[in-house]
């Protein structure tokens, strides 16, 4: 298929780019009135309408972006009914660890799921993921830790995998045992059982992630259970949500791929992450709903450093899959321009699920699932009409 008259072609990125750091997070390729053909669902070649090829099976861009698909590195998706009444505890003045010690938040969660047969939870959770698609995002990973047991941890893993075969999207999957400690078990006795979960866990995800924060788990937790995934799944880890923990630290020690939330972090996380492998995951939508600082996304830019953004879709912290917020709050509240915040959902956040090299940008190569906005839109007006209906197409 030839897509023709596209008014601005966006994120252009050369092959074997599979992130951008410093500078370069401010830069992307952008052809004006251009042309894309795709062959067997991948980008085949591009330019300017000048040399358009001629083809009977052409689509007409009517002068609308095109760009490539959000990809959203950090979302809690499968989970069943629903914390609205937690929202309400948060206007009247709780916080997100009060409500934790009241037994709500993560436990609340968990009991639900508990209670919700395999098959529905699949179905609500299929809800969720066909809305996300339907707003841009063509890549999710999905992580599990609202089950705290054996049985509902693989319960929500299977439900994972069937999601990621059923639709067209790329999904990626993460065991996240250790979200909190499980109803029933000492803190030691769950560490020990998130331990002996993960040979049957790595038989379904991709990742495991540990939440590495004050009041859930230790360092040393972190580095006991990273240790015995050790060649199994490839680490990944929440930290810095709630304290400055050592959580970064220890994600780049057992080479994380990501590391996630960061609202609050000192130079020394900045440093650490110099050099590495690990890409820093900001997550504002979460800083929005919780009232929390926002990510260092310029600092960590300006130290050289690439910086990802991701929705956290999930029923207590940040209800929405929304990735073009993300983008707008990347723009508005951390002062992101908005290539950077741009790089950001795509090339960056592919790359934190280890997806950058298919996806992410256009790259002649790469697979074409792609966004085609309504005419004459551009990536500042993305951000600055942020609630103003863009999508003409999502092409999956």
């Amino acid at each position: 298929m030839i897509i023709r008259n596209i008014g601005q072609l966006v994120g252009i990125v050369s092959e074997g780019v599979l992130r951008k750091e410093g500078r370069d997070q401010g830069e992307t390729g952008i052809l004006e009135n251009a042309w894309l053909r795709t062959r067997n669902g991948l980008i085949e070649d591009f330019g300017p309408m000048t040399s358009c090829p001629c083809d009977d099976n052409v689509k007409d861009a009517g002068g609308g972006m095109l760009m490539p698909g959000f990809c959203d590195s950090h979302t809690h998706i499968v989970y069943a009914g629903s914390r609205e009444g937690e929202f309400l505890d948060k206007i009247n003045g709780l916080s997100y660890e009060e409500i934790a010690r009241r037994g709500g938040g993560i436990l609340n969660s968990s009991d639900l799921l508990h209670s919700t047969p395999e098959d529905e939870l699949f179905g609500q959770s299929m809800v969720r993921v066909r809305e996300m698609m339907s707003k841009g995002t063509v890549a999710m990973e999905i992580k599990s830790g609202y089950g705290l047991n054996p049985e509902d941890e693989l319960k929500m893993l299977r439900v994972i995998d069937r999601i990621r075969r059923e639709v067209s999207a790329e999904v990626r999957s993460t065991f996240l045992g250790a979200h909190a400690v499980g109803r029933g078990y000492t803190h030691e006795a769950y560490v020990s059982e998130v331990v002996n979960m993960i040979p049957k866990a790595a038989q379904y995800a991709d990742f495991v992630d540990v939440f590495c924060d004050e009041g859930f788990f230790t360092v040393e937790d972190t580095e006991r259970i990273l240790s015995a995934a050790k060649g199994l799944m490839v680490p990944k880890i929440h930290a810095n949500e709630l304290a400055v923990g050592g959580g970064v630290q220890v994600g780049v020690r057992h080479g994380a791929l990501s590391v996630d939330h960061l609202e609050r972090t000192t130079d020394a996380e900045i440093q650490v992450l110099k050099g590495s492998a690990t890409m820093p995951t900001m997550l504002p939508g979460s800083s929005f709903f919780l009232g929390l600082p926002y990510g260092r996304a310029k600092d960590f830019i300006a130290a050289g450093l690439g910086v990802a953004l991701a929705s956290d879709y999930n029923p207590g912290s940040s209800p929405s899959g929304d990735m073009r917020f993300v983008l707008a709050l990347g723009c508005i509240r951390m002062r992101l321009t908005p290539i950077e915040a741009f790089n950001a959902v795509t090339l960056n956040s592919a790359y934190a699920m280890g997806l950058s090299d298919r996806l992410g940008s256009i790259t002649r190569g790469k697979q074409a699932k792609l966004i085609l906005t309504l005419p004459g839109w551009n990536l500042t007006r993305l951000a600055y009409n942020y609630t103003t209906p863009f999508i003409s197409k999502v092409l999956l």
